[in-house]
């Protein structure tokens, strides 16, 4: 069995760590912030919504320019550009200039997805997942403890957390200029250069059979989990008087089991049974928690969220190592699509969430579970190894090209059906 190599790996983390840590920061002041400047909740809802969308457009760009240059100099790149961003978000003055930062941070938020692919350079075949854990982890230990900080800090002003976290950001850059580990471009040049032809990334992606499952099932549940996000707070207070420290609680406790999970469980789990068995798992649990969670008394309604965390770490690590199976486009691309997909899913979640939440409060725990659902039944349809491209014509990259060997190629053959035998 092959071994990660685990002090760049972890260094590669921390790199993620920092940089969902400054993030987080400001998170917690955002909205109040929008509102100070004379904006209503349309403008919060922009303002929010403005990084799912830049990074939308964005990810995939950014994770096939790393096929193309290497994972080192995009990462910097996402590094410095929230530098720069988080201190324009704490000059911004007027609802549009923080409207343009917030913008400008979603198009450098390519951090997931660069450090994802990262993580598969560093690791053999058999250890991608658990790589693919901790950096998981990672980013959900940065958002646990950056809106924490971002709450002690309040006493600063917005403008002085934001500087904060430009400040950690800054630090982080310098870092990681430092100690990132140098790794080549991991395509060949003509398949890096059509893969920076075609900036439209997600359409590219799409026609790979095999990915069209798996970035499915991400949305759906992505869907599903920010619902839950974005309406347990209104839930919460209703049903329990649930107020905001009790809600931050909560949330922290969601972060850290997630956490737990995404760094030790998946990778025992998926030796186990595979990554296609413990993803639809991982679906099938978070469906359930939901669906128990609108109509559970206050003692059940913690162990729910408990499963609710469970399944979404289960889920969106193996996720991620499905996509590295496929065999569809180069990594850097596929994790950049599978980015694009949740940032989707972020974007129009909490809109469509409250307004069904107005229809009747259950609703967006039902919808979810019913959501989790059908990501379960479309990853029970994922043949890792296997995708093809609709079209020869179309594909940004045959197996058969001169100098250029699968993505996947290497693997172990697998029992449980979730890595292609080795070439």
């Amino acid at each position: 069995m092959g071994r990660v190599r685990r002090p760049a790996l972890l260094v590669v983390c921390a790199a993620v760590f920092v940089d969902m840590l400054g993030f987080g920061i400001i998170l917690p002041l955002l909205p109040y912030h929008v509102l100070g400047l004379g904006g209503t909740g349309a403008w919060v809802g922009a303002v929010l919504t403005a990084y799912a969308a830049a990074q939308f457009v964005a990810a995939p760009v950014l994770g096939a320019l790393s096929d193309r240059f290497g994972r080192r100099p995009l990462l910097l790149a996402s590094l410095a550009g929230s530098t720069v961003s988080l201190a324009l978000t704490g000059i911004a003055t007027s609802l549009p200039l923080l409207l343009a930062a917030r913008l400008l941070a979603g198009l450098f938020g390519g951090a997931i997805a660069v450090g994802q692919a990262y993580a598969v350079d560093l690791s053999e075949p058999a250890q991608r997942t658990r790589a693919l854990g901790l950096v998981g982890a990672s980013i959900g230990l940065g958002f646990v403890f950056g809106p924490a900080i971002g709450a002690g800090l309040a006493g600063l002003g917005f403008a002085g957390v934001s500087f904060v976290a430009a400040g950690v950001a800054a630090a982080n850059l310098v870092a990681g200029f430092l100690w990132l580990p140098r790794r080549h471009a991991t395509a060949p040049p003509s398949v890096r250069q059509r893969s920076l032809n075609r900036l439209g990334g997600l359409v590219t992606a799409l026609r790979y059979r095999g990915l069209r499952p798996v970035l499915g099932a991400i949305f759906a549940a992505t869907l599903a989990f920010v619902g839950m996000e974005a309406t347990f707070a209104l839930l919460g207070e209703e049903r329990f008087g649930l107020g905001p420290r009790g809600l931050g609680l909560v949330f922290t406790g969601v972060g850290v089991v997630m956490a737990i999970v995404q760094g030790g469980l998946v990778g025992r789990l998926t030796d186990r049974f595979g990554d296609r068995a413990v993803a639809v798992a991982g679906a099938v649990l978070l469906g359930a928690g939901l669906a128990v969670l609108p109509y559970s008394p206050q003692w059940i309604t913690y162990p729910a969220l408990g499963v609710v965390a469970v399944g979404q770490g289960l889920l969106s690590t193996t996720s991620a190592a499905l996509i590295s199976a496929t065999g569809g486009p180069e990594h850097g691309q596929s994790f950049g699509v599978g980015q694009s997909a949740s940032a989707a899913a972020r974007g129009i979640g909490p809109l469509i969430a409250g307004v069904v939440y107005d229809a009747g409060a259950a609703l967006p725990y039902v919808g979810g579970a019913v959501l989790c659902l059908l990501a379960a039944l479309l990853l029970v349809g994922v043949r890792p190894g296997s995708a093809e491209p609709a079209s020869s014509t179309d594909a940004p990259a045959s197996s058969t090209e001169p100098g250029h060997q699968p993505s996947t190629s290497g693997h172990q053959a697998d029992p449980h059906g979730t890595a292609p035998a080795r070439a």
